[in-house]
């Protein structure tokens, strides 16, 4: 039904985005802070230069200027503005221009029969940035690619490792993955995930230019010269 609506929207990310986000407030107050809600830490923390513990956001190169995605793997959207603006965010740290801050954040644990793909598959990401922060790009690319669809199982734990691995990880990251080393940060590092203006609740992806929160729904037309090139230089 997502799929539909884009094909017959003519701001096909916003519309996409909209039924996303009003899932995302849907079960906000249920599963997501009920998860929250029994952390009593954030667990292990992901120690590594690349890794701000306080916020959560694994940081791509190192430019002046900043855009901050908050991602869940499992969502739609979320591989959809990959693929939009994937490419130009790829340059702009390559140029130098920007530091991309990836926050890998869990809110569709519901739509994996129980195995709390999500979560699972952000803690993994940690594990590769602590491994080699340099593999994680290709690793969020490589899981984008082999997303799975919401109300599936997921991918499970030796599918994420041999993707991690394939990205560039060593072989220590297998037992930082089976063990779910950084799953109680994610679920810390989410319930921190900013709200876009006039939200209820956390909707995926979440972005911030230089710090500013856009919302998805006005702020996000499908092109990145306009939504984040222009921002940024503005």
């Amino acid at each position: 039904m997502m799929m539909a609506a884009v094909r017959k929207s003519t701001n096909w990310f916003a519309i996409g985005v909209t039924a996303a986000a009003l899932v995302v407030v849907l079960i906000v107050g249920g599963v997501v802070w009920f998860a929250n809600s029994q952390a009593t830490s954030a667990g292990t923390l992901p120690q590594a230069s690349a890794v701000n513990t306080d916020t959560g956001a694994i940081a791509v190169g190192s430019g002046p200027k900043t855009v901050d995605t908050y991602v869940d793997f499992m969502c739609p959207i979320c591989n959809q503005f990959e693929q939009s603006y994937g490419p130009t965010l790829d340059q702009l740290v390559e140029s130098g221009e920007i530091t991309l801050n990836i926050h890998p954040i869990s809110i569709l644990d519901r739509q994996s029969q129980g195995t709390q793909y999500s979560t699972r598959a952000a803690s993994a990401a940690y594990c590769v940035a602590v491994d080699d922060a340099a593999n994680v790009p290709a690793f969020v690319k490589a899981l984008y690619a082999q997303q799975p669809s919401e109300g599936t199982a997921g991918l499970d734990d030796a599918t994420l490792t041999s993707i991690a691995t394939t990205a560039g990880a060593s072989d220590a990251v297998a037992s930082c993955i089976s063990d779910g080393t950084y799953t109680r940060f994610v679920t810390a590092m989410t319930r921190e995930t900013p709200l876009q203006q006039g939200a209820a609740g956390i909707s995926t992806p979440t972005i911030a230019v230089d710090g500013t929160v856009l919302t998805n729904q006005t702020d996000l037309s499908g092109d990145p010269q306009k939504d984040i090139v222009a921002r940024l230089n503005g």
